[in-house]
């Protein structure tokens, strides 16, 4: 499995439909599913360990769980690994490196960052050259992987999120990117132009509110992304029957 093959999944006339899953009995269920790939979710993964989103755990930790979900993988594995876990660059390279070496053939890597529970923005410029630094080091070690690179226009709800991030996209684009993420963008006009506006392929945030599966296929998303949402849906059925064996005890709860 390699790289070039998770490329080609983001230019299929269908979607590629990437499961976020937190551990191997989630990347198992999926692999089970037929997906053709799946992403870790570091927003799982971090509660899962005790920590709050926004790159409070240790990359190390990070590593540990996702290393377990890729070995004896038979599909491709994308990691989500928030702004690198350092805010030096070569550190954020060793990083990539060490997953690109237990088989990760792509990287969510995002211009948010969370600081005292509040998400903002670091310069789109500033953004395109950690980019084009990563790529630059790795093609020199030739060593390649996918860089879907996330923008964070409208989940920090920017004032003109369309434009900043048309304005985003063209830096990342340059920069080396191979895809783009938009989470949270929502309406048809906007997917559209942003579609329009790039060669990247365009994926998209799962939400009650997402456009159906056909119609984000006509406007030319590539690839479509579970987030957290499957692991709440889990969490909340998990806390009813814990209710009912612990408060109401009933044993029938943890059997249908």
């Amino acid at each position: 499995m390699s790289v070039e093959q998770f490329r080609k999944l983001h230019h299929q006339e269908e979607p590629l439909l990437l499961a976020n899953v937190w551990d191997v009995v989630s990347r198992k269920q999926a692999e089970e599913a037929g997906a053709k790939a799946v992403g870790t979710s570091s927003h799982v993964i971090a509660n899962m360990l005790g920590y709050e989103d926004g790159e409070n755990i240790p990359f190390k930790e990070m590593f540990f769980v996702i290393e377990k979900i890729t070995k004896n993988s038979n599909i491709l594995v994308s990691a989500d690994i928030e702004s690198g876990y350092s805010i030096n660059l070569n550190e954020v390279v060793l990083n990539i490196e060490q997953l690109i070496k237990i088989g990760v053939v792509g990287i969510n890597l995002e211009d948010g960052i969370v600081k005292d529970g509040k998400r903002s923005m670091v310069a789109a410029e500033k953004f395109a050259e950690k980019i084009h630094f990563i790529k630059k080091e790795l093609k020199a070690k030739n060593m390649d992987i996918y860089i879907n690179a996330r923008t964070d226009t409208y989940t920090t709800k920017h004032p003109d999120a369309l434009q900043e991030t048309l304005r985003r996209v063209k830096l990342y684009e340059a920069a080396g990117a191979d895809g783009i993420f938009v989470p949270l963008i929502q309406t048809e006009n906007d997917i559209k132009a942003v579609v329009e506006s790039t060669k990247l392929p365009l994926n998209t945030f799962v939400t009650p509110d997402s456009l159906p599966y056909e119609q984000l296929k006509t406007l030319g998303v590539k690839r479509c992304s579970s987030g957290d949402k499957a692991h709440a849906k889990i969490t909340t059925q998990l806390q009813e029957t814990y209710r009912n064996f612990c408060v109401s005890k009933n044993f029938e709860s943890l059997f249908k």
